[in-house]
């Protein structure tokens, strides 16, 4: 991380004082398995709260961690019951089918690279490119992600490099060539300075 940090400080001004004002911090990860993708089904389109809600409900249902065999078991009145929709449900149920199957293996992803590991996580229901973004860059640890489609960091982008819209995903790959081979902690800090308040 301090040699992001130190990169990051050097190659790109705006980055620089972000990173000056939120100070040295530490992005938290998550173990690289089902588990991990589970979650981040669950947590797509909520806010905070309420994923942590919904989340918490159905992990003493299926038992944590979640398994293919924990979420295989529950019925759909069950996964509905703890606040999860129609569609989630059926998202949930193909990635433990999948899992079962040996169709998804969460051991062989370490080895992959980026794109082979989105190719992998999007064969499943309700798994698209953003979500093996967040799954590359909080679980995998890669280093060099840019999620182009995350509406955080385009926001942060718009705000702190003076865009008069969202940037497009060309414009956004331009502005984070600097940056490279550290995209990822960039983009964190990104994230971060939109929660921190400016005088």
């Amino acid at each position: 991380m301090r040699k992001a940090v130190a990169h990051l400080k050097k190659s790109d001004p705006v980055l620089s004082a972000i990173i000056k004002r939120i100070g040295p911090r530490c992005m938290e990860f998550g173990p690289p398995e089902f588990h991990s993708l589970a979650e981040a089904i669950i947590y797509q389109q909520l806010n905070g709260k309420a994923a942590i809600t919904i989340f918490k409900r159905f992990a003493a249902l299926a038992g944590e961690p979640l398994t293919p065999e924990g979420i295989l078991k529950l019925s759909d009145e069950q996964m509905r019951s703890v606040g999860l929709s129609k569609q989630k449900s059926s998202y949930l149920k193909d990635m433990a089918e999948r899992a079962a199957r040996g169709e998804l293996d969460f051991t062989r992803l370490p080895k992959m690279s980026d794109d082979e590991v989105i190719k992998h996580l999007t064969q499943v229901k309700g798994v698209g490119v953003w979500t093996a973004h967040m799954f590359l860059m909080f679980t995998l640890r890669r280093p060099n992600v840019l999620p182009t489609g995350d509406f955080g960091v385009q926001m942060a982008i718009k705000k702190h490099y003076k865009k008069r819209k969202l940037p497009k995903p060309e414009q956004m790959e331009k502005i984070a060539k600097p940056w490279e081979p550290y995209r990822s902690i960039a983009c964190w800090y990104l994230w971060r300075s939109l929660d921190v308040k400016t005088m």
